[in-house]
């Protein structure tokens, strides 16, 4: 099957090269061997021209953020990577850098050598100029693919400021992208012939040891540990089914309940691409004996009853769908101001700077902040499960942004501190999901409340006592309480 022309996008103007070596498949985002459109258009081009298929996962040692914990994630799923690919004719480079900038030069070797190079569209943190940079540098076609979302990233022609407006467009333009899925298995029925890593690449640049890694001789911040929760597409696969099977049928009525959470989990394996937003909701489809063309179309821009689904289900395609690829589009639009107070609507911008001088009842400092040293139990419950389990739990990362605004004496350094904890500690930091949760504590995606508050004016006003009246938290602040230590 073809990849939809909607999800390639040429990012240079060099010729495909057929009499070279192979085609390259360079694995920067979409990190599986699964429902991957990348990999299926790479195999696809691969099959055209009758030569072999290269994977290149490299993973630098060099981007903000860089620790223990983020590179075993990434790591575990280079593991299920080669074992994938083991199986097949696909020639599979895991590279990581040992030093900053050893790493340079390994494309260009490889590009010289390939056909074409195919990677992945990732419209957030420092893969855009990343791959911007590359497109001038080979000589042989560059295609990035675009396997985010169910509705594909160029398919919008204008920017999404609310969900309500993005649900609208979604439930007049969807329905057509649902029936062109990716191949489950890119490389399953596809005879190419077999492929090898040039002996010259893998002397200077050398596969990772995947078996043993050494993370403790890295230049990364050995400070985050790593944590519990596994990368890698079996473990996403695992977690996926756990969901499915024991709290998919809870899911709208619990997610938001700490105690006894019902949401997916999900948000580590989706940021770091080894499981894809087409097969978590092909499962849900499965799950439910559901298929597209049962989509009920109506009610257009309500939250339930448009897919023909259990309210469970739709209560969960709505964040799967709608929420998650709001932050990506909303990305896609605004490269440069995403991360950036400038970015706010303008009820929002206009009603902090009316009271950025207002007096805060308690102000904190970053490293405060990051040591769980606030008078609230309820917010230093939710940073320490940040910092110790890389996770935070969906409802309280709200509270906890729209507190870090309240405590911090300016929003930019209430957005500064927010930027910092979430992209160090979160497995599923550095994403748009990321910034539209931040943000969205600031007013992105929202819109005006009253009354006017101190410090918050008419930007969304959220309590810890509130919160604790709405929640079931006994177990959670037992768990997470001051007796569990930080670092």
């Amino acid at each position: 099957m073809q990849v939809p022309d909607s999800r390639v996008a040429l990012r240079n103007h060099a010729p495909v090269r057929p009499e070279r070596n192979f085609v390259l498949y360079w694995m920067i985002a979409a990190r599986r061997t699964t429902a991957n459109f990348a990999l299926q258009h790479a195999a696809n081009l691969a099959a055209k021209l009758g030569k072999p298929l290269l994977v290149l996962e490299p993973l630098r040692c060099d981007y903000p953020w860089a620790s223990d914990r983020l590179h075993r994630f990434v790591l575990q799923g280079m593991a299920d990577n080669a074992a994938a690919l083991a199986a097949t004719n696909t020639a599979y480079l895991p590279y990581v850098e040992p030093a900053p900038g050893a790493g340079r030069g390994l494309l260009a070797a490889l590009g010289k050598q390939a056909c074409a190079v195919v990677t992945d569209d990732w419209p957030c943190f420092f893969l855009p100029r990343m791959v911007d940079a590359a497109a001038k540098q080979l000589d042989c076609a560059l295609e990035a693919v675009d396997g985010n979302g169910l509705y594909p990233l160029h398919a919008a022609q204008r920017a999404f400021h609310t969900a309500a407006s993005f649900r609208i467009h979604l439930h007049k333009q969807l329905r057509p992208h649902l029936f062109e899925f990716p191949e489950p298995d890119p490389l399953q029925g596809r005879k190419l012939p077999g492929g090898t890593i040039p002996p010259e690449v893998l002397r200077r640049w050398p596969a990772a040891d995947l078996a043993s890694p050494n993370l403790a001789g890295l230049p990364i911040d050995h400070t985050v540990s790593a944590v519990e929760t596994c990368g890698g597409a079996r473990a996403a696969r695992q977690a996926l089914g756990a969901f499915l099977r024991h709290r998919l049928s809870r899911y709208a009525e619990d997610r938001n309940q700490p105690d006894d959470c019902a949401a997916s989990g999900l948000s580590p394996w989706l940021h770091f691409g080894h499981i894809g937003a087409h097969e978590v909701a092909r499962a849900v489809f499965e799950h439910c004996d559901w298929t597209p063309d049962r989509v009920v179309g109506k009610p257009v821009g309500k939250r339930h009853g448009w897919w023909g689904l259990p309210e469970n289900a739709e209560s969960f395609l709505d964040e799967l769908v709608t929420w998650r690829e709001l932050g990506f589009h909303f990305c896609r639009a605004f490269p440069d101001s995403y991360d950036r107070l400038e970015n706010l609507p303008a009820f929002a911008r206009r009603t902090l700077a009316e009271h950025a001088a207002d007096r805060r009842e308690h102000l904190y400092s970053p490293a405060q902040f990051e040591a769980a040293e606030t008078h609230d139990e309820v917010w230093n419950a939710a940073q320490r499960e940040l910092v110790h389990s890389g996770r935070m739990h969906n409802y309280l990362r709200m509270l906890w942004g729209k507190k870090i605004l309240q405590w911090s004496p300016t929003p930019q350094a209430a957005v500064a501190t927010m930027i910092q904890l979430n992209n160090r500690y979160a497995l599923d930091g550095r994403d748009p999901n990321s910034y539209s949760g931040i943000f969205w504590c600031l007013g992105r995606f929202d819109r005006a409340w009253g009354p006017q508050r101190p410090v918050f004016g008419s930007v969304r006003y959220m309590t810890s006592e509130s919160t604790r009246r709405k929640l079931r938290l006994e177990e959670y602040l037992q768990r997470w309480g001051p007796r569990r230590s930080l670092f």
